[in-house]
């Protein structure tokens, strides 16, 4: 289970989401229902998706 939440710095009134290392894998959860859930994705795969979005900002 991840340990370290992250918030984005840029979040605004708790709309956001959370990020964390989870072994080998990025865990992302929603800020304002923490225990609703988590989604998991390969680190490369993570990766790709957040280069891919700070390209387009």
């Amino acid at each position: 289970m991840p340990t370290q939440w992250r918030k984005s710095s840029k979040s605004q009134a708790g709309n956001c989401v959370e990020v964390a290392r989870s072994g080998g894998s990025i865990a992302v959860r929603d800020s304002k229902a923490p225990d609703a859930g988590i989604l998991q994705f390969p680190q490369e795969s993570w990766r790709r998706f957040s280069t891919a979005i700070t390209q387009r900002s």
